[in-house]
């Protein structure tokens, strides 16, 4: 049990932070939210996705790259471009690490106002903390694994965020219906998307990249919004858009 429960906490908290923080907030400003509370959410970032840590900046900027070249061979990640989710993956992984690593500016399009926090930038990307999450994830299942074959969860631990991405950008541009023409594949995959947290609905997402709601029909639930409207409702958070 305490394996199962490790797993779902890494899980849902790494993918709120990257819906949360690192999609909505980063890359689309759907709600503002003040220097305190940036940074709180930057720091837990880096603590929840741990050793798959993803730099905010990178990942806005690739993302708004993403949404402007949507199914087009400059789109960062689009599946109808690349054999398999690894050859995607792969590729995404060199333009990520150019805003990331190397701090190559984007093309104008792409500039802006991004969640900075160099100090923060250094410790999230740093090989030695990842490391350091990887250790702490394998003395957990070391102490509270009761067989073998819960090991095998380990490399989704590693890799949580890129795992995360590869999900989002292959079956929601592949996978699922349409609600509207968007002139690219986007898709949204229901009921699956449940567990991406809204991601999954790429399809409203493209007709609407600003509204903070992904959900557009009756049965279409997105997990995340009652929590933004909750944020907002606390104060923490100012919406935008709704």
């Amino acid at each position: 049990m305490p394996i199962l429960i490790f797993f779902l906490c890494h899980w849902f908290g790494s993918l709120f932070c990257q819906t949360f923080f690192l999609h909505r907030y980063s890359s689309h400003k759907m709600f503002a939210m003040n220097k305190f509370w940036e940074r709180f959410f930057y720091g837990f970032t880096i603590l929840v996705q741990g050793s798959s840590f993803l730099n905010p900046r990178a990942y806005a900027i690739m993302h708004r790259m993403h949404h402007a070249y949507s199914d087009t061979e400059k789109d960062p990640h689009s599946p109808h471009f690349f054999r398999d989710v690894w050859e995607m993956t792969m590729h995404t992984k060199q333009i990520y690490l150019n805003y990331a690593k190397y701090n190559v500016e984007p093309e104008k399009p792409f500039r802006g106002k991004y969640p900075e926090w160099p100090l923060m930038d250094k410790i999230g990307n740093s090989w030695l903390v990842r490391i350091l999450f990887g250790i702490g994830y394998f003395l957990f299942y070391l102490a509270f694994a009761t067989h073998w074959w819960m090991f095998l969860l380990l490399p989704i631990h590693f890799f949580m965020g890129p795992i995360h991405g590869a999900l989002v950008n292959w079956c929601g541009h592949k996978y699922g219906y349409a609600n509207y023409d968007n002139e690219d594949h986007s898709k949204n995959t229901v009921p699956l998307d449940f567990l991406l947290m809204g991601e999954l609905m790429q399809n409203n997402h493209h007709k609407s990249p600003n509204s903070v709601n992904f959900a557009k029909k009756w049965f279409e639930i997105d997990p995340t919004y009652p929590l933004i409207r909750l944020l907002a409702l606390l104060r923490i958070i100012q919406l935008k858009r709704t």
